[in-house]
């Protein structure tokens, strides 16, 4: 069976801005339904395609249909629409989900107009975009290809979200946690997955309008980043302070109920995005003046890490209580707060937790497709994973470094020297933009679209945001070690391995000064563990690199600049190198300098 999994609408972004006000150039540009839209293609239960679209049209977090995505993922498989058997979207807004919101409406204590107004611009969303027969003329228009309505498979968000995590977990039976901003109805389910049967435990299933992730996305907004994008920032801020003895979230602002489950004092609902503002000034003191400082937001920060930490953990309490599974799958939006992934592991009775490259929304492409190939007899697979995006060869890589030439200074080097070379510039202080393979999917750059340079010096962290970045000077950078190596350089706890940069652990103390560039202000790194089977060329890089400096890591950070996509294309990497003080590219077999 051939199943085409996708996520992305054409019309939402118009939508959103015009009913909602979320407009491209506001704050809450990227708060609607369908961000990161993707693409992927299974072929009989196996993985051979997924892109972002963002990656094709260089627009980041774009929600539009993935016209470009779903295109080349056929042409990478020689396939054409008439060759696939399900299309799989990751979204499931059904007449149930239509008549539960307008019996809600309908039954809210608000005056007549406004539920008048409040059912006029959802029937306009649902019908104009959401809606199955919205899905089905938004695919024919996009593509041109008449899309069967046999042919649709409208997948639940939530079941989307599992069934990613399900693909690259390793783990046949396991509880999940699914918790995000919003899917349909819900923003958090629990459960577990045994002999091939999902279970979800309607007890624990927290409603749409108390989202533990919209609250932090409206903090996130509230401290002057963008909601939907910035939530890391608030997470790394959270490293420069320390959590407080009394939280005002906790109680004020969230309150823990028995089982598992909390709700917030102001639901998300038609309250609009600065909802919670006003009471945040009032809970923490803050006013113009001091809104923006860097030590205000530090208090805040820790306060709704704290808040994610504490309600997590009581989640996973209850559902640790409600099964026998000790493996955990633990994806959605929320799941890439890494500094909480790990204390979730290490604090609860889970002896295993697996967060995937694709536990945000990129993934339910990739889960909606692989929730119908579950369901059939052939195994399901995804060996490439998560390096399955667009590959380029030497003839196309040569074609741009000429067209650019006057501006560049390379040569083509045998690849057996690839790694040679390249530890010759890192050990050298330089800057390297590092483009092999196919590129990653996901958020996070796994290695083959990444910016690479010795962590060893302690200004490289500031070398890199202010010139090659341009981003703020608090964020911290990432490394890269062999997965052999880890243990003797972070404190692991009940991991071995780190493959997608979901988790955070601590440098050992004889590290921290080694890897200063790659350890955040509170001795902590966000690690990516390597393997030769997995990525071969970048472990024969970090084996040079080590063995020539008796640095055991690389700062990998991703191949872009503050605000655009990650690169995907060679055009694209050979721009951002230089268009930045990015010191040289290291391109397939190309050693490219600027001239």
């Amino acid at each position: 069976m051939i199943v085409l999994g996708y996520n992305g609408f054409s019309r939402v972004a118009e939508l959103f801005g015009r009913l909602y006000g979320h407009t491209p150039e506001s704050v809450d540009r990227h708060n609607l339904i369908g961000h990161d839209a993707a693409a992927c293609l299974f072929v009989d239960g196996r993985l051979v395609a997924a892109v972002e679209e963002e990656r094709l049209n260089r627009q980041k977090k774009t929600s539009a249909f993935p016209a470009l995505a779903i295109r080349w993922c056929l042409d990478q498989a020689g396939l054409d629409f008439d060759d696939v058997d399900r299309f799989a979207f990751g979204w499931n807004h059904d007449e149930e989900y239509a008549d539960a919101v307008v019996t809600g409406v309908a039954g809210s204590p608000e005056p007549a107009e406004a539920r008048l107004r409040t059912l006029t611009t959802f029937g306009e969303l649902y019908l104009g975009a959401i809606g199955r027969s919205a899905l089905v003329e938004d695919f024919t228009r996009s593509t041109g290809y008449a899309l069967p309505d046999a042919k649709l498979v409208t997948v639940p968000h939530h079941h989307a979200h599992l069934a990613c995590g399900r693909l690259f977990s390793g783990a046949a039976d396991a509880a999940f946690l699914v918790n995000d901003g919003t899917a349909e109805r819900n923003s958090a389910i629990m459960g577990e997955v045994r002999n091939g049967k999902v279970e979800v435990f309607d007890r624990f299933t927290i409603d749409a309008g108390h989202s533990i992730a919209q609250l932090f996305g409206a903090i996130t907004r509230y401290l002057g980043f963008v909601p939907n994008n910035d939530e890391y920032k608030v997470m790394g801020l959270a490293g420069f302070g320390e959590a407080p003895a009394k939280n005002p979230l906790l109680g004020e602002v969230v309150t823990l109920e028995e089982g598992g489950r909390y709700s917030l004092r102001l639901a998300h609902d038609r309250r609009g995005p600065r909802a919670y503002d006003g009471l945040l000034d009032e809970l923490f003191g803050g006013d113009d003046a001091t809104r923006h400082t860097f030590d205000y937001r530090v208090r805040l920060a820790c306060a709704a890490q704290q808040m994610v930490e504490t309600v997590t953990a009581h989640q996973l309490r209850a559902l640790a209580g409600a099964t026998d599974l000790r493996d955990l799958i633990f994806e959605g939006g929320l799941a890439l707060n890494c500094v909480n992934n790990t204390k979730l592991l290490e604090e609860t009775p889970f002896e295993r937790m697996e967060v995937s490259f694709g536990a945000s929304d990129p993934g339910v492409s990739i889960g909606a497709a692989a929730h119908v190939a579950f369901e059939q007899p052939e195994p399901v697979t995804a060996a490439m994973a998560p390096y399955t995006g667009p590959a380029y060869g030497a003839d196309e890589i040569r074609k741009v470094l000429q067209r650019h030439e006057p501006a560049l200074v390379w040569e083509e080097i045998p690849t057996a020297e690839v790694a040679r070379r390249t530890t010759d510039l890192l050990s050298a202080k330089k800057v390297v933009g590092w483009f092999q393979g196919r590129t990653e999917f996901g958020p996070r750059a796994l290695g083959n679209r990444s910016i690479l340079a010795d962590p060893s010096h302690a200004d490289m962290k500031d070398v890199i945001n202010n010139r090659v970045k341009h981003r703020e000077p608090f964020r911290p950078f990432a490394p890269i070690v062999l997965e052999r190596d880890a243990a003797k350089v972070f404190e692991l706890g009940k991991k071995d391995r780190s493959p997608y940069m979901t988790f955070v652990f601590p440098v050992r103390p004889e590290y921290t000064e080694k890897i200063a560039a790659a350890t955040h202000v509170d001795a902590t790194s966000r690690i990516q563990t390597v393997t030769e089977e997995g990525n071969p060329l970048l472990a024969e890089l970090l084996s040079e690199f080590t063995a020539r400096t008796g640095v055991p890591c690389l700062v990998n950070t991703s191949f872009n600049v503050a605000g655009e996509p990650i690169v995907c294309s060679p055009e694209d990497a050979v721009a951002c190198f230089l268009g930045t003080d990015i010191d040289h590219l290291v391109i397939g077999d190309f050693v490219v300098s600027k001239n």
